[in-house]
């Protein structure tokens, strides 16, 4: 199976930068699609951003555009989330998704990572 563990939140105050990691535990990712995804406490879990592993299409939810981008590093086995200009509605836990297609619904993807905490002080 895929194993994925997230890495690199913290605190940061509102308008600085965090970049987040996502290693997988296989040597490729090939043919997957991997996600971020994200929940505060009490809410229901919501798409960030996503990318096809090969041609490295993506895509992003509208709060986020301009503001964080999605990576991968085919070397390194690893994606990244790189914020910037973070805002405190941007705290959250966020995870990581491996599936075999993409898109905006959680249910469709098939590993996650442990979650990583973000936390934006206004």
């Amino acid at each position: 199976q895929v194993q994925l563990v997230e890495s690199g939140g913290g605190l940061v105050q509102a308008g600085g930068s965090l970049r987040l990691s996502c290693a997988a535990s296989r040597r490729t990712l090939n043919p997957y699609h991997v996600a971020w995804f994200r929940q505060a406490p009490g809410k229901e879990r919501e798409f960030v951003a996503d990318i096809r592993w090969i041609g490295s299409t993506s895509s992003y939810h509208d709060s986020v555009k301009g503001r964080f981008t999605i990576s991968r590093d085919n070397i390194k086995n690893t994606a990244y989330l790189q914020m910037n200009s973070l805002k405190p509605e941007d705290t959250a836990v966020y995870y990581c998704a491996a599936g075999r297609g993409g898109g905006t619904d959680y249910k469709i993807y098939n590993y996650w990572g442990q979650g990583t905490q973000v936390t934006v002080s206004s």
